[in-house]
C-alpha cells in the first residue's frame, strides 16, 4: 500500500498556491493593459505596418487600422484563458489516455503490464479534475467573457454582416454553442464514469476473483475504447482545431490524441519508477521498464508522423490556403516549432533506439519529463498562435503560463498521488497477475 508522502504534498500544495499567485499577478498585468500599449505592442509585431496573419480569421471582414487593433486587443485580453485552457485541454487528454492505454490491456489480455495497472488508474482519476476546468472555460467562452473561440460570435454568421463569414456560416451546423455545449458536457461527464466504473468493477475483481467480474471489467474496458476512439476525436475538433476554423486537416485527430498519448506513457513511467525507488513496488523491474521505453519510443516516432504528415498532405495536394495555419507558426512561433521537433523527435530517437538503454531507470525517466514538456509546447502551439497571435513574448504570458502550468502540476501530483494511496497496489484478483510478476523480456 503507498501512503502518499508529506513532503511531496506540500509541494504539491506549493505549487497550486504558486501557480495561482504567478497566474493572478498576469491576469491583472494583463487586464492593465491601455489600448495606446496594445497598439504599440502592435506595431512592434507587424513593423512597416504589414500585418501578416495568425490564422485565416483574419483575412475576414475589415481590413483597415481600426478592424486590425481590435483583433489585437481579443488576442492580447486572451492570453489568460488561453494559457488555462492549454494546461486543461492537454491534462484531461493525458489522464483520457491514461485510462484508454489501461483498457488496451484488458481488451488485449496483456500480461506483463498488470503490477503497473493501478498507476493507470490513479492517472485517470484526473479527468473529472480537469474535466471541471474545461467546463469552466467553456462556459467563460459561451458567455463571452473569452474570445478563444471567435466562431461563437454571432456576427459572423449573420448574413449581411460586415464581418460575415461564408465559411463558419457553412459550419454553424457543426459549430453552435448549443452543440459545443453538449457535446462538451458528454466527453467529461461520459469520461468521468468510465474511470469511475472500471475502478470500482477493478476493485470488485480483487475482493471477488470471480470470472463473471473480470468479463465485465473486459467489457467496459472494451466500450471505454469505443467511447475514446470517437471522443478523442471530436474533443480535438471542439477544444483545439476550432480555434483556428477555417483551417482542416484529417491528421489532426492523431495529431493531438499521439501527443497526449506519449506524455501519459511518460507520466506511468516517472510514477513507477517512484514506486520502485520508494520500495513500494518492488515488482517493477527493468523488463516492465523496457516495455514501458518500447511504447514511448514507438508514440515519439508516430507522433513524428503525424507532424510531417499534417503539412506535407497540403504540400502535396497543392492545397494553398490550408498552409495559412503554419504560416502563424513559421512567422511567430518558429523557436517553439523547432523545439517541439527536437525535445519530441531527435531526443528519443537518439536516446531510446538502444534496447539496452530502455533499461537504465535514470535515462529513461529523464526522456520522460523531456517528452511531457516537448508534448506541452505542441499544446502550446495549437492552441497560442490562433488565439493570442504574436502577442505571446511578454512577461504576463510568461507568469500567466508558468502559473497555468504549476496550478496544473500541483494540482495533478495531488489528486493522482491522494487516488493512488487509496488503491491496492497489487491488483490481486486479476487472472493474469502472475504472469505479469515474472515477465522477463526475451531479448
Amino acid at each position: 500500500m503507498y501512503s502518499f508522502s508529506p513532503k511531496l504534498r506540500l509541494y504539491s500544495i506549493i505549487f497550486i498556491v504558486l501557480g495561482l499567485v504567478l497566474f493572478g499577478a498576469g491576469y491583472f498585468m494583463n487586464h492593465g493593459m491601455t489600448d495606446a500599449k496594445i497598439e504599440h505592442m502592435m506595431e512592434a509585431a507587424h513593423p512597416g505596418g504589414v500585418q501578416a496573419p495568425t490564422n485565416s480569421s483574419e483575412l475576414v471582414g475589415p481590413q483597415d487600422h481600426a478592424a486590425h487593433l481590435e483583433h489585437a486587443k481579443h488576442q492580447v485580453h486572451n492570453q489568460p484563458l488561453a494559457a488555462i485552457h492549454t494546461v486543461s485541454v492537454f491534462l484531461f487528454a493525458l489522464s483520457c489516455c491514461a485510462l484508454f492505454f489501461y483498457c488496451i490491456q484488458n481488451a488485449a489480455h496483456a500480461g506483463w503490464s498488470i503490477i503497473i495497472l493501478r498507476v493507470m488508474e490513479a492517472i485517470a482519476s484526473f479527468i473529472p479534475y480537469a474535466g471541471t476546468l474545461v467546463v469552466i472555460l467553456m462556459i467563460l467562452n459561451v458567455t463571452n467573457v473569452g474570445h478563444i473561440f471567435h466562431w461563437m460570435d454571432p456576427e459572423l454568421t449573420t448574413q449581411g454582416d460586415k464581418n460575415f463569414d461564408p465559411i463558419l456560416f457553412e459550419k454553424k451546423k457543426f459549430l453552435n454553442i448549443p452543440f459545443y455545449v453538449f457535446r462538451t458536457l458528454f466527453y467529461v461527464i461520459g469520461a468521468s464514469f468510465f474511470v469511475w466504473k472500471l475502478k470500482s468493477l477493478s476493485k470488485k475483481v480483487d475482493e471477488t476473483k470471480s470470472r463473471k467480474v473480470y468479463a465485465s471489467y473486459y467489457s467496459w474496458s472494451i466500450g471505454y475504447i469505443a467511447f475514446f476512439g470517437f471522443c478523442s476525436a471530436a474533443w480535438a475538433w471542439d477544444w483545439l482545431m476550432s480555434i483556428d476554423p477555417h483551417w482542416y486537416s484529417t491528421m489532426y485527430i492523431w495529431y493531438a490524441m499521439v501527443s497526449a498519448w506519449a506524455a501519459a506513457l511518460a507520466v506511468i513511467i516517472l510514477i513507477s519508477v517512484y514506486l520502485k525507488k520508494t520500495g513500494v513496488l518492488p515488482q517493477f523491474n527493468d523488463n516492465h521498464l523496457h516495455d514501458l521505453g518500447v511504447f514511448l519510443f514507438a508514440l515519439s516516432m508516430l507522433w513524428t508522423y503525424t507532424w510531417f504528415a499534417q503539412f506535407m498532405l497540403y504540400w502535396y495536394a497543392n492545397v494553398p490556403e490550408e498552409v495559412n495555419y503554419f504560416f502563424g507558426r513559421f512567422e511567430y512561433y518558429k523557436s517553439i516549432f523547432w523545439i517541439i521537433l527536437i525535445l519530441n523527435f531527435f531526443i528519443p530517437l537518439s536516446v531510446l533506439v538502444s534496447s539496452s538503454i530502455k533499461r537504465n531507470y535514470k535515462v529513461v525517466s529523464t526522456i520522460a519529463v523531456i517528452v511531457i514538456c516537448g508534448q506541452w509546447l505542441v499544446y502550446f502551439n495549437m492552441v497560442m498562435p490562433g488565439t493570442v497571435g504574436p502577442f505571446w513574448k511578454t512577461p504576463e504570458v510568461l507568469l500567466l503560463n508558468a502559473g497555468s502550468i504549476l496550478f496544473g502540476l500541483g494540482l495533478f501530483i495531488f489528486v493522482v498521488m491522494t487516488a493512488l494511496s487509496k488503491l491496492q497496489l497489487m491488483p490481486v484478483g486479476n487472472p493474469f497477475l502472475k504472469e505479469s510478476k515474472i515477465y522477463e523480456y526475451p531479448f
